[in-house]
């Protein structure tokens, strides 16, 4: 059975085998959780990422990209990338959709523990509460399905309001 936890942390801090960064298409790691992930990870995460886009092209939905961890205490990073709130499309199933595959992604590279941040919710402009609502449901249930797979994922905030947002969503899924 997956252990779920909320901390209210820095990502790029995390002790875990894979932490999720929450990318753009272009994989190109200049704000929020990325520039962080990115600064701290070294430059060997942005050359790895660059050498991923010219090999795949753009990110998108339902793929994720796999680079070391860098410096970090993570071995490795996953990117995918959340939908940019707003834009006529179906944010929590986009939303849904980043969380399961970078579970998908980090488990195909033989992760026992993920750290994963509140996807979309920064920059892209996802409501905080109703991103992790929606991170956390599709935590619930990936684990619900593959309840083996890993030994623990890590939900971290790193404000109250992403804190609260991922206990309120473990309280109610």
């Amino acid at each position: 059975m997956t252990r779920i936890t909320v901390i209210r942390a820095d990502i790029t801090a995390q002790a875990v085998d894979a932490v999720v960064n929450a990318a753009n298409e272009r994989l190109s790691h200049g704000g929020g959780v990325a520039a962080a992930i990115s600064r701290a990870g070294g430059p060997a995460i942005q050359a790895e990422s660059d050498a991923w886009v010219a090999a795949h092209g753009l990110l998108s939905p339902g793929i994720a990209a796999i680079t070391s961890g860098g410096a970090l205490p993570a071995r490795w990073v996953v990117h995918v990338a959340g939908p940019i709130h707003g834009e006529g499309h179906d944010d929590p199933g986009l939303l849904t959709i980043a969380v399961r595959t970078a579970l998908d992604a980090a488990v195909s590279v033989g992760a026992r523990s993920v750290g994963l941040p509140a996807i979309s919710a920064g920059i892209y402009g996802y409501p905080m509460t109703e991103a992790t609502a929606v991170i956390t449901q599709a935590v619930l249930d990936w684990c619900t399905e593959h309840p083996e797979a890993l030994d623990e994922v890590r939900l971290v905030g790193w404000s109250d309001d992403a804190v609260s947002g991922f206990e309120l969503g473990l309280r109610n899924g």
